[in-house]
């Protein structure tokens, strides 16, 4: 059994996990994959030699080289543990919830942020998603799934970010600040929830690390919210709420475009 070690420089969030699996998943002499993503590192387990798979992966485009290539007895076994999955489902439901609850509340509250914010929480759940309902599944399957989540979450970002350009140029009433602190703050409860939970696993597992990275990053929007509403009632105008929204659908149709080159 060969051991490679491959340093992929692009590689910060599970679609691009999805994409190298993806990738390399037609290729028989593939035993395991361990994703390492916070460090940017793949360690594959295969019967033959690394040339082929480095092949594979150069058209990605993420800045991939390979480190090492030895040979070993053992290799793990290719399933991550039953535990971990459950606690991406739990982490997955918070993320809905909340982009439901966001969404709702920022039409109410006329929050670009808190709309933004939500969809950053469905853009989550989509790659969880993707990683979870269609594990072991065909090819076809999880290609088809990322287009249609793809473009679906590439739609609803381009239209947050024309309603903010339109609230930019025509006069719009204040936001709700209070509403949008309220229900950022519950936000940032359920992320530090997630935060906490993922933390307490103590898995190494490539989804349970990337999911850590992705739970942060959504602390940091919630905090970014709660800054936006405290702004709006100490200026008394719009465009703080405006400026962070637009931040967040940035990230979003970015997400978007990740979701999208998997079903390349």
């Amino acid at each position: 059994m060969h051991k490679s070690l491959f340093r992929i420089d692009k590689m910060d969030c599970p679609s691009e996990e999805q994409m190298i699996r993806m990738k390399l998943e037609g290729s028989a002499q593939i035993h395991s994959l361990e994703f390492d993503i916070p460090s940017r590192r793949l360690t594959v387990y295969h019967t033959e030699s690394a040339a082929p798979l480095l092949s594979l992966l150069e058209p990605l485009n993420l800045g991939t080289s390979l480190v090492s290539e030895s040979t070993t007895e053992e290799a793990p076994l290719p399933h991550a543990k039953k535990s971990d999955r459950s606690l991406l489902w739990t982490v997955l439901l918070i993320n809905f919830f909340f982009f439901i609850l966001e969404i709702a509340t920022g039409f109410l509250a006329r929050s670009m942020g808190l709309i933004a914010d939500g969809l950053d929480m469905l853009a989550d759940s989509f790659v969880y998603g993707l990683a979870l309902i269609v594990a072991g599944g065909s090819l076809l399957m999880k290609k088809r799934i990322a287009l249609i989540s793809g473009y679906f979450q590439l739609a609803l970002a381009i239209a947050g970010i024309a309603e903010v350009i339109r609230r930019f140029v025509f006069p719009e009433k204040l936001p709700a600040f209070l509403i949008m602190i309220i229900v950022s703050v519950f936000a940032l409860a359920g992320n530090a929830t997630s935060l906490y939970l993922l933390r307490k696993s103590q898995s190494r597992e490539a989804h349970m690390q990337a999911s850590l990275i992705f739970a942060s990053n959504d602390v940091i929007a919630n905090l970014g919210v709660i800054a936006a509403a405290i702004l709006v009632f100490l200026t008394g105008s719009k465009f703080p709420d405006l400026i962070i929204g637009s931040l967040v659908f940035i990230l979003v149709v970015r997400g978007a475009f990740r979701i999208l080159k998997l079903a390349q």
